[in-house]
């Protein structure tokens, strides 16, 4: 299944992506006078498979039916795919060519940091450049969305607590990453976390270690990778983190970014992300999402 949220009456709703367009949830149940449907994608993600049956049945009938309540991508305002995770958390060196590039050494164990919600937006927002840095960045990352209460998980099944994934922007103010040892003030400014347009189930994505990974600077192509270069796969990943906190349904993880940043170019000839700047990022069955960076 393909989901994504949309504004309406300045809120997000829920959104299911069809062949004839994006189903408005909340209004064909209204229509249809169907209960006990999903309304958010947290209540989509939370009421795990009963959520998923009761959404496919909605999407199934709207689609045998017909409804003017399909609407077009290109009339909608993206939301971020998932709006409201209790946790974001994200892994940094977790490319081998992209721990090269930035001249450190492989981690032994994920290298974790956390992101809050105020980072979040979605496809075709405008991200505010902050005032206080001078070398904001992009990076490219598959996010995993947690499906199920995870704690203590083990590797082997790991997996199965991954309702889908999404194409993720890590934007970074490299100055205020590195101004301490912490990296956090580099990471949390708002909208520095781009997620969508889309969340696919994993039923649909397969192997999360073999998907083609890119990013596009003002059209020209800056990181061109596969996620099968990951230090740390995400079974790990999930594994290793459910060992140290609880993982709840929609938290979401970053799992790291491939070659090709801008702090990884000889340092004369970092050019920073500026105002007008357009940055899309790609992942192999995942979509494409793209943010314009402004002062």
């Amino acid at each position: 299944m393909i989901t994504l949220t949309f504004e309406k009456n300045g809120a997000w709703q829920l959104g299911v992506k069809t062949e004839k367009g994006v189903l408005d949830v909340a209004a064909f149940a209204e229509e249809t006078k169907t209960e006990r449907v999903p309304l958010s994608s947290t209540e989509f993600i939370e009421r795990g498979d009963e959520g998923i049956r009761a959404l496919q049945r909605l999407t199934d009938r709207a689609i045998t039916e017909g409804t003017n309540h399909f609407l077009s991508e290109d009339s909608i305002i993206y939301g971020p795919c998932v709006t409201e995770p209790q946790k974001i958390i994200c892994v940094g060196l977790n490319y081998r060519r992209h721990a090269e590039e930035s001249n450190m050494a492989l981690p032994e164990a994920p290298l974790l940091f956390s992101k809050f919600n105020n980072t979040l937006t979605g496809h075709k927002h405008e991200v505010k450049l902050p005032v206080l840095s001078n070398e904001v960045d992009y990076e490219v990352e598959l996010a995993i969305v947690i499906g199920r209460k995870a704690k203590d998980v083990e590797k082997d099944e790991a997996l199965t607590y991954i309702y889908g994934y999404c194409t993720a922007n890590d934007l970074s103010a490299r100055d205020l990453q590195f101004k301490s040892s912490q990296w956090l003030l580099g990471k949390t400014c708002d909208g520095f976390s781009p997620v969508g347009p889309y969340l696919v189930s994993a039923d649909e994505v397969g192997d999360p270690q073999n998907l083609r990974i890119r990013t596009w600077l003002n059209g020209e192509v800056r990181q061109d990778s596969n996620t099968s270069d990951m230090i740390f796969y995400c079974d790990e990943i999930v594994s290793y983190i459910s060992k140290h906190m609880t993982l709840y349904p929609g938290d979401i993880i970053l799992t790291g970014t491939p070659e090709g940043v801008i702090l990884g170019y000889p340092e004369n000839d970092r050019v920073w992300l500026k105002d007008g700047d357009e940055i899309t990022v790609e992942i192999e069955k995942l979509g494409r999402l793209t943010n314009t960076m402004r002062k």
